[in-house]
């Protein structure tokens, strides 16, 4: 069921402190604020002609995982990861510099987009191959035997080798929290057409943990926490892909606006007057980032 209520707690938000809503809120507004401008800029070809892809829609999930485990040993994200390398603390900097295929970008200007590299938040930078970072990430865990967060899509998802790892990760009961950022779309193509079978089935067969949701942040938030007791486990979170897959068209409004949603259960706890404030800051200070490069 793909629904901005599916799985939803009644009152989950009103758990959380003002601080944790607060911090939230602004790691949201600085994802989009970000992504707008990038978008922008792609638009207006002040971007270099590789593909860039947009994390629109999917911040609020990125930017609770980062409140909920603010250091890991490891982040392998999906090639769409503007959002959770923000979130996690990457140099904004050297992700605007990234995207304009400079050497001080996060990446040396050589990985773009696709590829957002940053050891010092410990993010491994995505090679192309769909789904590649999750045996990826279980290696990694392997090793480390320290928590590893495994970000994937819904159609990388499907590829033999991530539903391997993922047996091998409960097999060896590695430290990993499988995350899947389910938009329903491979390109243009619904998981309906593409498959008969659910992820978080396949995960359950496996013996895996695991929990299916909309990308309600503060949702996001308590299963991750419930979830991250019990390792390995899966989380899949149904969001909404604003933009094109790749560059920054855009065929029609979201199926649910996520974004409009928090600020409407932000304004009913009472933090209307702190958001505001949070959504102009945030603004300007990305704002001011970009013109440094005159974009």
């Amino acid at each position: 069921m793909r629904s901005a209520q599916f799985g939803m707690i009644p009152e989950i938000a009103k758990k959380f402190s003002k601080d944790f809503n607060l911090s939230l809120f602004q790691k949201i507004c600085l994802c989009r604020r970000f992504e707008t401008i990038t978008a922008k800029a792609y638009n207006e070809k002040k971007l270099p002609g590789y593909p860039v892809y947009l994390s629109l829609g999917n911040e609020a999930i990125s930017a609770a995982l980062s409140l909920v485990f603010p250091k890991v040993a490891g982040i392998f994200p999906q090639h769409r990861c503007h959002d959770v390398y923000i979130c996690f603390g990457g140099d904004i900097r050297a992700l605007r510099d990234e995207l304009l295929g400079l050497p001080t970008g996060c990446a040396k200007g050589m990985g773009g987009s696709a590829s957002i590299h940053c050891p010092e938040i410990n993010m491994y930078g995505h090679d192309g191959h769909v789904g590649s970072q999750v045996p990826i990430s279980v290696g990694y865990a392997l090793r480390k035997k320290q928590l590893t967060l495994s970000i994937m899509g819904d159609a990388g998802a499907e590829e033999g080798y991530v539903l391997g790892a993922m047996g091998e990760a409960i097999t060896k009961k590695l430290p990993v929290f499988f995350i899947c950022y389910d938009n329903n779309l491979s390109l243009l193509t619904e998981i309906d057409t593409r498959r008969s079978w659910l992820m978080v089935d396949e995960a359950k067969a496996k013996s895996i943990p695991a929990i299916d949701i909309t990308n309600n942040p503060w949702l996001v938030a308590h299963h991750a926490k419930e979830l991250s007791k019990n390792l390995p486990s899966f989380l899949n979170v149904r969001t909404c892909r604003e933009l094109w897959h790749a560059g920054a068209g855009c065929d029609g409004p979201p199926e649910w606006d996520r974004f409009d949603l928090i600020k409407k259960e932000m304004e009913n706890m009472g933090f209307g007057k702190d958001c505001e404030a949070i959504e102009r800051s945030t603004s300007e200070f990305i704002d001011m980032i970009w013109k440094e490069r005159d974009i």
